[in-house]
């Protein structure tokens, strides 16, 4: 009993003097538990054999490699990623794109690639021409919002579906909510499907999964409309971390720093994306 009530009082004479001296002590981290959705193509998926495989994979795998970290990755449903961060059950979370909500939440590493978002939708189907379809446009700028009220006009009475707990969905509910049925999905390939079955008329999704999408579909999906950035969208994918964790973020940082400036970032996004989107400056 004595000893437990000795280290007891000495541990929480060593916190008190943490406090008043304004220090706290540094987590060395040896080991992370890494959240990935493995059902979001060419970021990533599950193969047959049940590895899994994308850019993401190749990406964290590198990154603990250079921050000797041992990494254990998990595949999860993408809507339980977050919370399950917050509760413990992951240190890291992959595909994650900051937007304001988000980062009420959780912190985040620097960003490994940059994606708008655009529709993805049936080739034969009402929305393969949508207005500004390619354009690089911001919904930041007078020229994106008007892009957007255009876009709006086209989608009158269409049913859209998005993944839940992804910045799409909230921005298809803020711009197209009130003339759109919304169909929520737990992934981005569900959606896809559905498509296929006619059962919506297209998607508003990162434009790589979209164009990976319609590229394996043989024609029947195509991507239309601008390829959007700006607002409450998530368009640059980063690493997820819970707030808190200077030391596991300055480690993620320091080797996704190296991996941008020695081409690696640039070449993992043009093997899985045939171009390379990786962060420049």
């Amino acid at each position: 009993m004595f000893r437990k009530t000795a280290l007891a009082a000495a541990t929480a004479l060593c916190a008190f003097s943490a406090i008043l001296t304004g220090t706290a002590v540094a987590k060395d981290w040896k080991k992370v538990t890494v959240g990935v959705e493995g059902a979001f193509p060419p970021f990533n998926s599950t193969a047959a054999n049940g590895e899994l495989q994308g850019l993401d994979l190749d990406v964290i795998k590198e990154v603990c490699k250079r921050a000797a970290l041992e990494c254990q990755i998990v595949a999860q449903d993408w809507d339980s990623q977050i919370p399950s961060l917050l509760a413990g059950k992951f240190d890291v979370v992959l595909t994650m794109g900051p937007n304001e909500e988000r980062r009420k939440a959780i912190d985040f590493s620097d960003p490994y690639v940059i994606t708008p978002n655009t529709f993805l939708v049936a080739a034969d189907g009402p929305l393969a021409k949508l207005p500004h379809t390619g354009e690089h446009l911001s919904t930041d700028t007078e020229e994106g919002k008007k892009a957007v009220a255009e876009i709006k006009d086209a989608l009158k009475g269409m049913t859209l579906g998005a993944s839940l707990s992804t910045s799409q969905l909230k921005f298809v509910e803020q711009n197209f909510g009130d003339v759109v049925e919304i169909k929520t999905y737990k992934s981005s390939e569900q959606v896809q499907l559905d498509i296929e079955g006619g059962r919506l008329d297209g998607q508003f999704d990162n434009v790589v999964f979209a164009r990976d999408r319609a590229d394996a579909s043989k024609g029947t999906l195509v991507t239309s409309g601008p390829l959007l950035v700006g607002g409450i969208q998530a368009t640059n994918v980063c690493l997820g971390i819970r707030k808190g964790e200077p030391e596991l973020q300055a480690m993620l940082n320091k080797a996704l720093g190296e991996m941008a400036k020695d081409g690696t970032l640039s070449e993992m996004s043009k093997k899985w994306f045939k171009v390379d989107l990786s962060p420049k400056g």
